[in-house]
């Protein structure tokens, strides 16, 4: 049952943004840029001073390069604004241990072994969460086929990895009738 909207009054207190850009380079490679940054709507007690609202209490990002077959070549991060200064940002580099991470493979996962806990910045590990899907969409269409399958003959990848794309469903029956399955034939489970 759908979740009407409240009558009640409501006054924003905080709002978490996130932004990831992908930009390609002249050399092949591509530049993932991706930030978060939280505010709040008045003033805040923050390590003996106080936050005016409007200012962050976090922005922060990471740096990454990829290849066209989404592993990570360089990464880095930086803070600007954090609610303790010179505890926040002292990390060091570590969010360059995703260097040799693929983006399609077992990313999740790596991250959190590399950088969960107290080996990186809670916020900065949850953005990375974002990154593989955020990443797959500005390569959709240009450096991934979308349409046709890869060279080995299996299909986009993107089948079978939501419930529109269902390779028996009618999304993919219109769109993408040559990987159509009809509801007998088994489809393969995406990773």
């Amino acid at each position: 049952m759908p979740v009407a909207p409240s009558t009640a009054q409501r006054r924003l207190l905080h709002r978490r943004a996130l932004d990831v850009q992908v930009f390609a380079r002249d050399d092949g490679l591509f530049d993932v840029e991706a930030s978060l940054t939280d505010t709040k709507t008045h003033d805040v007690p923050l390590a003996g001073e106080a936050r005016r609202a409007g200012d962050p209490i976090h922005e922060m990002r990471l740096l990454l390069t990829v290849d066209t077959q989404l592993t990570i070549t360089a990464a880095t991060s930086e803070t600007r604004w954090m609610p303790y200064p010179g505890a926040c940002d002292d990390h060091a580099d570590a969010y360059a241990r995703l260097v040799g991470l693929s983006l399609m493979k077992g990313f999740r996962q790596a991250v959190q072994e590399r950088l969960a806990g107290t080996r990186g910045c809670t916020h900065l590990t949850e953005l990375c969460q974002v990154l593989p899907t955020a990443v797959i969409q500005a390569f959709a269409g240009s450096v991934i086929d979308t349409r046709e399958g890869d060279a080995a003959g299996n299909p986009p990848f993107q089948l079978d990895r939501c419930h529109a794309l269902r390779r028996d469903g009618a999304v993919v029956a219109k769109f993408y009738p040559r990987w159509h399955l009809s509801a007998s034939e088994p489809a393969a489970t995406a990773s």
